[in-house]
């Protein structure tokens, strides 16, 4: 009776391995949304990645997670690398393309809890009310990750950590958008009250009207 049984579970996991075999190889995960101001201040919240803990919906899961940041300050060659608890796991991300405002390439590369690597970007759009911020991720999947699948995909297990970040990421956007504004203004009014001031002081300097003209004094 247990032999039958024992074969019958083989039977069974031999099936299911199978089926594991014939899902998708691939997948991609793209979520959007748009945030304020303009493609500038989208872009320098994700080119850098000493910004993203302003927004990233994994950089506060762990409050004692230690990071290290390399290579360049930001743009093409910075990276960023992570050990955390079950929540964050290890990691490491690199910058591989980065177009001005325009477009942000990255690898990223997982480590614990599982070995694994995607291609992550993000695009900038100017919109009519702010920029419209692209974030997605393209993978491969191996024999576990299609097993996880089987319970959960991709675009569930990771869509909505990007809607998350993403709704962040408005917040920092504006907080940055408004901050800029502000230096804006404030910039004008410095260069309005600087012409009134140089106004006045040549005026102060020129003679009097009607005032009559004196001569140079003769060498």
């Amino acid at each position: 009776m247990f032999k039958k049984i024992a074969i019958g579970v083989v039977a069974v996991l031999a099936l299911l391995a199978g089926f594991i075999t014939t899902r998708p190889d691939s997948y991609t995960v793209t979520r959007t949304a748009t945030v304020p101001g303009t493609p500038d201040v989208a872009f320098g919240l994700v080119n850098d990645f000493h910004q993203w803990n302003q927004w990233s919906p994994w950089d506060n899961l762990d409050p004692n997670m230690k990071k290290t940041f390399g290579g360049a300050e930001s743009g093409v060659g910075a990276t960023y690398g992570w050990v955390g608890n079950n929540d964050v796991g290890e990691g490491r991300m690199t910058i591989l393309e980065a177009t001005a405002n325009a477009a942000v390439r990255i690898k990223l590369e997982f480590i614990k809890p599982f070995e694994d690597s995607s291609i992550t970007t993000f695009t900038f759009k100017p919109a009519d009310d702010g920029t419209t911020v692209t974030w997605a991720m393209a993978g491969n999947h191996n024999f576990m990750s299609k097993a996880m699948c089987l319970v959960m995909d991709m675009d569930q297990m990771i869509g909505k950590d990007f809607e998350k970040g993403l709704a962040s990421m408005k917040t920092s956007a504006q907080t940055e958008a408004t901050k800029r504004a502000e230096a804006e203004a404030a910039r004008k009014v410095a260069e309005a009250k600087a012409a009134e001031e140089a106004a006045a002081a040549a005026k102060a300097a020129a003679p009097a009207e009607g005032a009559p003209a004196v001569a140079a004094p003769t060498p």
